[in-house]
């Protein structure tokens, strides 16, 4: 078994994607193993994994959900007992979940991401920005991540789940111990307790006060042919909102407020012309996608070329695949008003 804490020698056969080199910038080692003869590279590490880095691999990929399924999403191995005992049956629907499951899954949560039902918090966040530049404007600096991009999401999150929004620093906590500690199982395990055990709190609250225009109460409240949905349903959507949610959202917040505090021009473009905005967010969602996924093998196969076995993991790289100069022009470089831009920075096919 390789050792996880040697340094890596070959990209291609030893790659290690939690090297603190490699995270503060994995473009150029993305780039050398996607223009090598092996652009789908290959670990020992934490149990091995594949890792595609072309656009068209990746896509393919995710398409093919029987052969790549979504039961385990994580780029680790679960943690020891993760899937064992009273927590067995949550995990996050409906990405987690393959056909025929999905389809329910997606169905049952689609209303809840509307461009109506989304409407309903805009206002809301809006003053909560402003709020939060209030609270530093006069200082004439700020840490733009720690005290604006990673409350947004944490507070809005816990708005749409009717959760107090006093419970920030422990969600917070929380998402950090599941997502940003990957090699310490036990704190993985922890923080996935943490979450779990909470929600349980408020399934139990709802069940004996349930509460009108709450998303909680709707979902234990909701049917599928007849049945109420399981509660391990309405648990994995709760910690998916709040974990995927916040991760997610703050990495992409933040990325953007950086990359803008480095380019004045681009500041210049934007606000000369606003209308640029929708075209800009999609622009930069593509440089700096804010997850990487994985999927299981489901069964033996060789695809381009490498002998995939059945329970390997594979990492879905967006990143990578948002920079494949053969579906992008000049992909390093930020274009706001780039039109050719299917990026797949949330990822692809039915999952997406």
């Amino acid at each position: 078994m390789t050792d996880i804490r040697k340094p890596v020698e070959d990209l291609l056969t030893d790659y290690d994607i939690f090297d603190p080199e490699f995270v503060k910038n994995p473009y150029p080692g993305y780039s050398e193993i996607r223009e090598s003869k092996c652009p789908i590279a290959h670990t020992d590490r934490y149990q091995g994994s594949w890792l595609p880095t072309r656009y068209d691999d990746v896509v393919a990929i995710a398409q093919e959900f029987e052969t790549f399924t979504s039961r385990q999403i994580l780029v680790m191995p679960p943690a020891e007992g993760r899937n064992e005992g009273a927590y067995a049956g949550v995990a996050a629907p409906p990405i987690t979940s393959d056909p025929p499951d999905h389809h329910w899954h997606r169905r049952l949560i689609l209303p809840i991401f509307s461009p109506q039902s989304v409407a309903k918090y805009e206002q809301g966040t809006r003053d909560l920005c402003n709020a939060l530049i209030d609270e530093f404007i006069d200082k004439g600096t700020a840490d733009a991540a720690a005290d604006y991009a990673q409350h947004i999401p944490v507070r809005v999150i816990a708005t749409m789940l009717g959760v107090p929004l006093e419970m920030e620093p422990e969600f917070t906590e929380w998402v950090r111990g599941v997502l940003e500690n990957m090699t310490d199982k036990e704190l993985r395990m922890k923080s996935f307790f943490n979450i779990v055990e909470f929600f349980m709190g408020q399934v139990e609250d709802r069940r004996k006060n349930p509460r009108e225009n709450d998303l909680i109460t709707e979902l234990m409240n909701a049917e599928v042919e007849g049945k109420k949905v399981p509660i391990e349903y309405v648990l994995g959507v709760c910690q998916l909102m709040l974990v995927a949610g916040i991760d997610t959202t703050w990495s992409a917040i933040g990325s953007c407020m950086w990359h803008m505090a480095q380019h004045p021009e681009h500041r210049k473009q934007l606000r000369e012309n606003p209308d640029l905005w929708p075209t800009a967010v999609e622009e930069l969602l593509r440089v700096y996608a804010p997850v990487t996924m994985a999927r299981i093998v489901d069964h033996d196969i060789e695809f381009q070329g490498c002998p995939m076995k059945a329970g390997d993991r594979v990492l879905m790289a967006f990143p990578a695949a948002n920079r494949d100069p053969r579906q992008f022009e000049n992909p390093d470089e930020v274009i706001l008003d780039r039109q050719n831009n299917r990026h797949v920075a949330f990822g692809s096919g039915i999952h997406r």
